[in-house]
């Protein structure tokens, strides 16, 4: 029976770039708040709100790599995606009644446990369910619907908060709606057949990097040195706070980012499978250095929106073209274990970032934290420079 398309794309890459927008949704009617709520309302320093986004990003990830393995080992991604979705959901009533910095930590924590949860398994159906030829775009629209869910949030924000006189409570009692919504698709619409492997059952996949070869072991490298300087979207918040954008237009400037986020993720799937996607990962690396010296050296309010509005374009060109490119180079039978590793490298780096980035605020200055990023993303670009000639010297 031949799969239906929704607007050009197969029915589970179309429905999973739905749950992913419903979940945006939910997740950024708490995400933009929560730095606010914390410094604001419960009093917080920029070390503290470093911590714990530290953890709930890098502790939680830990489990992508076990989960993901397991979905390789069970040939299952549908119910490991709808369980994750679960958990973020049931994280929200923690933000809601938090009265001590401790609660924020706790629903983080499982909002992000929860993502440790459904990410891999997604991005292995999405490659599963899409031609190789248009892998690029596939993702692209995974991230333009996740992205567009975060653009219509900060609108809903802005409207909500002038609504509730900026009662954050009543806001993130509101975001368990969406996430539900998430769940119910992915129950109902998302197909998946029985995986047959092409390899005996003693031989599924185990959790080992001896499946990989040294192109996904030196692009994991790199994305780690990234994310080490790349600390939480929070420190961006509180930077345009501390610029003098009003904390009511915090919500706006948010919007911007995640519409042009999601504006060009597709566009740059398009470009990444016609011209390369090599190359779009490249110039990702350069413009997020230029972007972080943009915010380290940033002193008035007009500059920060322009800021945004070019961070939202580097997230729509390198997000999904990252685990587009990494699809192309790891083994059949290891999609979701690779994804996996490639995850929780990526989310362990990010608690040293966020840590770091909070003590440079706090003990150094706000630019201080900026600094740090655009260093090691162009040490990143070099590195990946010298892996796109190591793989052009091997070919040859």
């Amino acid at each position: 029976m031949k799969d239906k398309k929704f607007f050009g794309f197969g029915e589970n890459v179309f429905f999973s770039g739905l749950v992913s927008f419903f979940m945006d949704f939910s997740s950024e009617m708490i995400y933009p708040l929560v730095p606010l709520f914390l410094a604001n309302v419960l009093g917080v320093n920029k070390s503290i709100i470093g911590l714990i986004e530290g953890i709930a990003e890098s502790t939680a990830s830990l489990l992508r790599v076990f989960s993901d393995w397991f979905s390789d080992r069970i040939g299952n991604r549908k119910w490991l995606m709808a369980t994750g979705y679960g958990i973020s959901t049931l994280s929200r009533p923690f933000a809601a009644i938090a009265t001590v910095w401790h609660h924020i930590l706790a629903s983080r924590f499982i909002d992000r446990f929860g993502k440790g949860i459904r990410v891999a398994p997604r991005d292995a159906l999405i490659t599963e369910s899409a031609d190789r030829a248009y892998l690029g775009r596939a993702f692209g629209l995974q991230k333009a619907m996740d992205t567009f869910g975060a653009v219509v949030r900060p609108a809903t924000a802005f409207l909500l908060l002038g609504l509730f006189s900026n009662d954050y409570r009543k806001v993130f009692w509101l975001s368990m709606i969406p996430g539900i919504i998430a769940v119910l698709l992915i129950i109902f619409f998302i197909t998946e057949k029985k995986k047959v492997f092409s390899v005996k059952p003693a031989e599924r996949p185990r959790l080992t990097i001896r499946h990989f070869d040294w192109r996904f072991k030196f692009f994991v490298i790199i994305t780690a040195l990234f994310a080490a300087g790349n600390s939480s979207d929070v420190f961006l918040i509180l930077r345009a706070q501390q610029i003098g954008i009003p904390t009511v237009m915090i919500p706006i400037v948010y919007l911007l980012f995640n519409l042009i986020y999601s504006l060009s993720a597709i566009p740059a799937g398009i470009v990444a499978d016609r011209f390369g996607k090599k190359r779009v990962i490249l110039s990702g690396f350069v413009l997020f250095a230029i972007l972080y010296y943009g915010f380290a050296v940033a002193s008035d309010t007009k500059t920060i929106w322009i800021l945004f509005a070019f961070y939202g374009f580097f997230m729509g060109l390198t997000e999904g073209i990252q685990k587009a490119f990494l699809a192309t180079i790891i083994p059949q039978d290891f999609k979701a274990t690779a994804f996996g590793i490639y995850n929780t490298v990526a989310g362990i780096a990010m608690f040293p970032a966020s840590l770091i980035g909070g003590w440079l605020w706090d003990n150094i200055s706000p630019s201080a934290t900026f600094y740090f990023g655009a260093i090691t993303a162009g040490m990143s670009a070099i590195l990946f420079i010298v892996f796109i000639v190591s793989i052009k010297m091997a070919t040859h």
